[in-house]
């Protein structure tokens, strides 16, 4: 069995430059796609210029300002029917300015209608934070034990367990080992 050639990916390291090429097609200034998105001139120019890693809550406020999905910000215009991700995901990801990683994996496949990331979260190193966008999320615990709040439930997932929540409920992870890996499939 032969292994298929990887997808080009635009991924994360390709996001700010994504942002970018989106705002500028659509005629937009920095200002104007700061202002409908609700956050500040000199965030969003962090972003595009790949100085910040924004959490996904902040992603899904851009890709809405924009017009667009958070799928659509991290995959690769080429629209494949398929999408392999070689390797260890886990080494790939990169760090947030929430200080969790983040791999979103599928980047060569276009027109998704969900987007699912690695995520791993680290005790001590997250900046706690309650996250709400729309849309609906599944987690489900690779490795590790965490407490998930949603809303004002408190849920113990480790190992094999899973979730699946409105993500207009307030939410966020908190590690209870020293390193959690989860699968989080945003739609």
């Amino acid at each position: 069995m032969s292994r298929a050639k990887p997808a080009k990916t635009g991924g994360i390291e390709g996001l700010g430059r994504a942002i970018r090429r989106l705002r500028r097609q659509q005629g937009r200034t920095l200002e104007e796609t700061a202002k409908a998105s609700g956050y500040t001139k000199s965030l969003l120019s962090k972003i595009e210029n790949g100085r910040v890693v924004p959490p996904i809550a902040t992603l899904v406020r851009l890709a809405r300002a924009l017009g667009t999905s958070v799928a659509s910000l991290v995959q690769d215009d080429g629209g494949a029917s398929a999408a392999f991700d070689p390797g260890s995901a886990a080494g790939k990801a990169v760090q947030t300015e929430k200080g969790y990683f983040v791999f979103p994996f599928g980047g060569g496949y276009g027109n998704k209608k969900m987007q699912p990331f690695l995520f791993i979260a680290r005790k001590g190193e997250l900046k706690m934070d309650q996250l709400s966008h729309e849309g609906e999320e599944f987690i489900y615990v690779l490795k590790g034990a965490m407490t998930f709040h949603v809303g004002s439930v408190a849920y113990r997932l480790a190992s094999g367990d899973a979730l699946y929540f409105n993500a207009l409920e307030e939410h966020h992870v908190e590690p209870l080992t020293k390193e959690v890996r989860y699968l989080d499939v945003f739609v």
